[in-house]
């Protein structure tokens, strides 16, 4: 879960990858409510770049998940293939491959019937491939995706021998998009969304603008259904620093125990020297 998903959109779709002239380093790191012991954590590191000549891009990402006594990890390696639609239009399609281990520390957990042989004292995990789909369609003012991870659809286990959880990755849908308005030369106003389904929980959907001044400062808010208002803002320093901080302000039941979540945003591009100004982009 990211509030600031529009800014760390190739870890949240592979097909993102090479839809730009430069290539990208991304990092994000979110506390998310803050205040409750063993809290959601993630922490995440990307890069992605294109080849143009070939109409291709490559990328990568690492991941770790922490909560309460589970901690989800993995990697994966993304490749994107790109058609011109028509002189402003392109559509990628996009898929990545790697590991995930889910692992639960059983020291953290007080059972019912002491000595549960179910959950032992020590850690548990187990290490499964992965793999994930995604559609992304841009142009220079608007982009729409569709991303689908978990396509293996993988059994957990837990166990030395191999007895099944009952546990399996299911299929997600995520669906994003968003807009860029021209106010004037110096003001630009950005809406976007993302819809996010998974069976049998209710959709949700984040819904974001930011005004962007100059292509360097950039101040926003956004509403996740049934969780959290967020703030947030950012800075690009000379077209290659990136920076970008959101605050939620929890709307459920856990804003009585919590005070907020904080998600910090790091990026760093590796600009061509000819990359002409307007191709600039945060």
């Amino acid at each position: 879960m990211f509030s600031q998903f529009f800014f760390n959109d190739f870890f949240v779709n592979p097909a993102v990858a090479g839809s730009r002239d430069w290539y990208d380093v991304r990092s994000n790191h979110r506390y998310q409510w803050v205040g409750l012991t063993d809290a959601p954590r993630t922490f995440t590191l990307s890069a992605c770049g294109p080849n143009k000549k070939m109409n291709m891009g490559f990328g990568g990402s690492i991941f770790t998940d922490n909560v309460g006594p589970t901690r989800r990890t993995g990697f994966q390696f993304a490749y994107a293939y790109h058609l011109k639609i028509n002189e402003d239009v392109k559509l990628s399609m996009g898929v990545s491959a790697g590991m995930l281990q889910f692992l639960i520390d059983g020291h953290k957990i007080v059972t019912h019937d002491p000595g549960d042989n179910v959950i032992s004292n020590g850690l548990q995990w187990s290490m499964e491939f992965d793999a994930q789909f995604g559609l992304y369609m841009y142009h220079k003012k608007w982009y729409a995706g569709l991303v689908i991870p978990q396509l293996v659809h993988n059994k957990l286990y837990f166990f030395s021998t191999q007895v099944e959880t009952g546990s399996s990755l299911l299929y997600h849908y995520n669906l994003h998009g968003g807009y860029k308005f021209d106010i004037n030369d110096e003001f630009q106003i950005e809406p976007a969304l993302m819809f996010k389904y998974v069976k049998p929980i209710p959709l949700q959907m984040d819904a974001m603008v930011r005004a962007i001044y100059k292509e360097q400062i950039w101040l926003g808010a956004s509403y996740r259904t049934m969780d959290a208002f967020s703030i947030m803002a950012g800075y690009q320093y000379k077209n290659y620093l990136s920076i970008g901080y959101s605050y939620d302000i929890t709307t459920s039941n856990i804003k009585n125990y919590s005070t907020g979540t904080h998600e910090l945003m790091l990026g760093v591009r590796f600009v061509r020297r000819d990359l002409k100004k307007g191709d600039k982009q945060l």
